[in-house]
């Protein structure tokens, strides 16, 4: 099947949402690529005359937040070529939708549009399903001063889009590659000699990049602090020694004038999110967001067939 380019609005849409227009493509390229496997839509091409077009609507079917609905119309257009017109979004992604609420809709042939269905649904569903976490995250700890984080728990090939979607959630992306910051874990520590040696070596290398710490226990977070570390991750801390570590941190800034950043991260929970970010971190790392999130029930429903 030869495939299309999106829309100019949809790649200025795109664009402005901070997505690559062409990382977009590639991903629904390989999608369809990969759903039609060399041959045709068998079903749809059988059973739908070429000529007929129909209006159809994506349906909310859940409580959730949006994400994608660019991306899953791009994929439309992508399949459907400049058949597709009379494109109306309804909803933005960031917003809040419950069952019954129409998020977009689109007039095209029928039969490229079955075509495009899954490719748009899967990619929407999954995006919205991050957000929709993220958001639950975010009520969670509504009143405190904590941001929600995700991680590098990504699906391989998804990361930007995954990341996109958390920040319509409200959340905060952490690095999005190796390269752009350095997160020196207990395998680093382990391998360089301790937390002082890691910290050193990765400041030789990486410059002035921002370099942020893991550290189980309040010794290690001396350490680190001592060290010269912009952020430091409390891995698997209850939230009473995390209040010690937010004490630690707070004498450490007003002796030196280096302000740290505490993120919570490891064995958090949803039930605990209000806990923890009491404690007075300034973040709480979830990747589960990412890794773990149900997709949000979205569908496509035929509004007119002409």
């Amino acid at each position: 099947m030869n495939l299309h380019s999106p829309s100019d609005m949809t790649i200025a849409r795109l664009e402005a949402q901070g997505l690559d227009a062409e990382y977009v493509q590639r991903v629904i390229r390989d999608t369809v690529t990969e759903d039609l496997d060399g041959g045709i839509d068998v079903t749809s091409v059988a059973t739908v005359p070429l000529e007929q077009r129909s209006v159809v609507t994506f349906g909310s079917r859940a409580h959730g937040c949006l994400a994608g609905l660019d991306i899953a119309i791009a994929a439309v257009e992508m399949v459907c070529g400049p058949t597709a017109s009379n494109v109306e979004r309804v909803k933005n992604d960031g917003d809040r939708v419950m069952p019954g609420d129409v998020l977009a809709r689109v007039e095209a042939p029928t039969q490229l549009m079955l075509t495009a269905e899954r490719t748009a649904l899967n990619l929407m569903c999954h995006l919205s399903g991050v957000a929709t976490a993220t958001s639950r995250w975010m009520d969670a700890i509504v009143g405190t001063s904590a941001v929600i984080r995700d991680t590098r728990k990504t699906t391989p090939g998804l990361r930007a889009m995954e990341k996109y979607a958390v920040r319509c959630g409200g959340g905060q992306n952490h690095r999005m590659s190796l390269s752009d910051a350095a997160l020196v874990k207990d395998n680093h520590i382990a391998s360089a000699g301790g937390v002082a040696e890691a910290f050193g070596k990765v400041r030789a290398l990486a410059g002035t990049l921002p370099i942020e710490i893991e550290v189980d226990t309040l010794e290690q977070l001396r350490v680190a602090l001592d060290a010269g570390a912009d952020v430091v991750l409390l891995d698997n801390m209850s939230p009473d020694i995390m209040r010690e570590a937010v004490d630690i941190s707070a004498e450490h800034t007003e002796s030196t004038g280096h302000a740290v950043l505490l993120e919570a991260s490891g064995g958090l929970t949803l039930e605990k999110a209000k806990a923890v970010a009491e404690t007075g971190v300034h973040f709480i790392s979830v990747g589960g967001l990412t890794h773990s999130s149900p997709i949000l029930d979205i569908g496509l429903d035929m509004e007119t067939v002409f």
